[in-house]
């Protein structure tokens, strides 16, 4: 009978330490930060795609961890526009204040220096005609989730919101009124990509 006893407790003990397994490897697999997970999946893409990066010296003599600077720079900028489009999001309802620039309210110019300057650490000025001056220029047609979209009217810059696909922006439209989705009003805009 005992013996009996500790065949039953050797094999519950067994399920437990697979089942403590699967959780493990499952929470190093959620927890994977995304500076990580983007250069896999550029290179996953290039592989994909049969398209080839030439190696530099650095990724030559070095055989780590692929690195975001191997990756086709159409794809780092297309990450790049995604995050912040993720934190101009994240200020949803947030509210207008003339000449805020976060982290609980903002002017419209003041949540696209949020976004770029304070959280992705880009050199980029305070008002929306500067922020203009700051971008490069891009058609319409090329515009990507990320990059910027200035309001125009008689060749003067009065608005800008960080594009979000789809003819939509985000932006802090005007005092009473919070930061939201909205989609472009008007013809009278004209796109800036971010360096």
């Amino acid at each position: 009978m005992s013996t009996s006893t500790r065949s039953r407790s050797t094999c519950t003990t067994t399920r437990t330490t697979t089942r403590t397994t699967t959780r493990t490897v499952s929470r190093t697999v959620t927890r994977t930060p995304s500076r990580v997970l983007a250069p896999l999946l550029a290179a996953g893409l290039l592989a994909a795609t049969g398209s080839a990066v030439a190696p530099t010296a650095a990724t030559a003599a070095s055989t780590a961890a692929p690195s975001v600077a191997t990756a086709a720079p159409s794809l780092v900028t297309a990450t790049f526009g995604l995050q912040a489009t993720r934190i101009a999001a994240a200020q949803k309802g947030d509210p207008y204040r003339w000449g805020a620039s976060g982290p609980s309210a903002f002017d419209c110019s003041g949540l696209v220096y949020y976004v770029y300057k304070k959280r992705l650490g880009k050199n980029l000025p305070r008002t929306a005609s500067a922020q203009r001056l700051a971008t490069v220029r891009i058609a319409k047609s090329s515009i990507r989730p990320g990059d910027l979209v200035f309001f125009t009217s008689y060749g003067r810059v009065y608005h800008v919101g960080v594009y979000a696909g789809g003819n939509k922006i985000w932006h802090s439209p005007r005092p009473g009124q919070r930061v939201q989705l909205s989609t472009i009003w008007t013809r009278a805009w004209v796109a800036g990509r971010v360096r």
